[in-house]
């Protein structure tokens, strides 16, 4: 499990390029709320944006999460408490204010960035 990093992924750093490009500026795998031990992969700070992509496996992906095969019940129990914890997150993070967005790794990164770009620009034109 060394191997599996929690931050800087492929998909991440593929959005974060797209995101970059577009003149956009934002923090890396940062707390959103400060008191809150989660860690958000985006963080839009000024946006109040927080941006998660979660791995198909480590979240139960519904297109592409296959259960384990050797030792099940732990395994199943972890994606269970991953997936709960997600949840718990987005709802305390929009509690405070924030706009929570959640994409999967096997997303396309032109059209989540897209999103996110789209997400941003409507902010901006609510706050004017």
């Amino acid at each position: 499990m060394r191997g599996n990093r929690a931050r800087d992924t492929r998909p991440e750093r593929r959005l974060r390029s797209l995101l970059h490009a577009r003149g956009l500026r934002y923090r890396v795998s940062s707390r959103p709320v400060p008191n809150l031990r989660r860690t958000a992969d985006i963080v839009f700070r000024k946006a109040r944006l927080a941006v998660f992509v979660d791995g198909c496996y480590w979240h139960g992906c519904p297109e592409h999460y296959r259960p384990a095969t050797t030792n099940p019940r732990f395994w199943q129990t972890k994606i269970g408490d991953n997936k709960r914890r997600d949840v718990e997150t987005s709802r305390v993070l929009a509690d405070q204010g924030w706009t929570v967005f959640r994409c999967w790794e096997h997303e396309d990164p032109v059209t989540v960035a897209d999103r996110i770009t789209s997400i941003l620009r409507d902010g901006a034109e609510t706050r004017l």
